[in-house]
Formats: C-alpha cells, sequence, structure tokens
C-alpha cells in the first residue's frame, strides 16, 4: 500500500478526532507542515491537545488553529510570538503545560523511545517542579519528567523516498525528527519525494519504519518570524 497521498486533506483523512492528542515539529516558523496544519483548519476537528515547540503566530502556523479555537490545550516551550494565544491563556480559554524547551525535547525523544519517564535537574526549585517526583543522585536533586506521544505527528521535511525514508534540511530538522518516532501515526509534507534507493542510507534522518503517510508541499510561504535587517549605509 502507497504511503503517497495527493494532497494535506487526503493525508489526514481517517485518522483525526476530536479530543486527540497532536505533535507538531518546527521552531518557530521553521520546519513547520504548513500545508497539513492548513488542512487541519479545514476539518471540523477540535479540542485539540497540541505538543509543539511554540504556538506560531497570529495569522500562521499553529496560530491558524488558535483564531478557530480547534486547540484546547498546549504542551509547549515558547509561546510569545502570539498575541492569540497569549489571550486566551489569560482568559482561561486555554489551557498550558509549560516546559523547559530541552525538556520538551527530551519528553517527546523519551516518548519515541518507549522511555516513560526520566529525572533532569531543569526546573528544581521552580514552579516546574511543583507536583512533581524529586529525587536525590549523587547529592543532587532531580525532578521526573515523563515522556510525551501522540495520536498523530504531523511533520515537515525536505526529502523522502516512497517509503518514508525523510532528509531534514538544516535547522529544520529541530523537533521534526524526534517527533516523527512518537506519534502513532507520522505525516509528513516534504519538498521532493524520490523514488525508493536514490536517497543515499547514509544520509537519511529518520527511517521510514516511522512514517505512515506523505504529500508533497505546495504553495510553501516559509516566513520569517522576527525579520532583521541592517541599517542601509549612507553612501
Amino acid at each position: 500500500m502507497s504511503k503517497v497521498y495527493k494532497d494535506a486533506t487526503a493525508a489526514l483523512d481517517g485518522i483525526l478526532s476530536d479530543g486527540m492528542t497532536l505533535m507538531v515539529g518546527g521552531f518557530g516558523l521553521c520546519g513547520i507542515p504548513e500545508n497539513l496544519i492548513a488542512a487541519l483548519r479545514d476539518s471540523d476537528i477540535k479540542n485539540i491537545t497540541a505538543i509543539s515547540n511554540n504556538a506560531g503566530v497570529d495569522d500562521f502556523g499553529l496560530g491558524l488553529l488558535l483564531q478557530t479555537k480547534q486547540i484546547i490545550k498546549m504542551i509547549s516551550s515558547y509561546v510569545g510570538e502570539n498575541k492569540e494565544f497569549e489571550r486566551q491563556y489569560l482568559s482561561k480559554e486555554l489551557e498550558l503545560e509549560f516546559n523547559p524547551q530541552g525538556t520538551l525535547a527530551e519528553r517527546v525523544r523519551a516518548g519515541g523511545a518507549g522511555i516513560p519517564g526520566f529525572y533532569t535537574k531543569t526546573g528544581v526549585g521552580t514552579l516546574i517542579a511543583e507536583g512533581k517526583e524529586h529525587k536525590v543522585f549523587n547529592g543532587e536533586t532531580y525532578i521526573m519528567e515523563t515522556g510525551l506521544k501522540a495520536d498523530v505527528s504531523l511533520i515537515r521535511a525536505w526529502k523522502a523516498d516512497k517509503e518514508g525514508n525523510l532528509i531534514f534540511r538544516k535547522t529544520a530538522q529541530n523537533f521534526n525528527s524526534t517527533m516523527a518516532t512518537a506519534g502513532k501515526i507520522t505525516v509528513v509534507e516534504v519538498e521532493e519525494i524520490l523514488e525508493n534507493g536514490e536517497l543515499d542510507p547514509d544520509h537519511i534522518h529518520t527511517p521510514g519504519i516511522f512514517v505512515q503517510r506523505i504529500i508533497v508541499s505546495r504553495d510553501l510561504e516559509k516566513r520569517i518570524e522576527q525579520l532583521t535587517t541592517r541599517p542601509k549605509e549612507a553612501v
């Protein structure tokens, strides 16, 4: 059975449900699955728990799903670029489970590796540690964090073959590669699909065994989250 689907809507057909847990790759607006997010917005799925490093911006990325109020909970690290996120959180319309960025990355990696929990010093003595198990190792206090899994992972890669072996380009690898392993079903959008055997095995970042559905990205914007330019020098 082919893993390649004609578009994002077809790739999401039959795997979405109200109340689902969803992982979405990307860092800021870098390496986000733009087509899949748009198709999710156009679906009627609601009450999503979204696991993602950030919540996009107001009119792009996961910000689109916040506009439609399809997300009821975010498990995130950085949410500072989204005013609608701030409004919903402060008005108690949206629940937030806040994570230090390294902790979030390790929770995702652990979930994909079948590790139910791990200990870390990050967050000890802060609000992050409240209600979590504490344990002392070699005289140092650590807190236990749990691994994360998702019903569906939506990720973005650069190239794939038809078996779903993936190559990511530069910083777009970010959370994408680990989230691919932590979803019960992983859907990936890529810029190019090659024939099996065309990818160098030594360059594959994520094996196809973790990928169930693939689409080719279309009409990508590839926005820059914060555009900063140097003042033009006087001639």
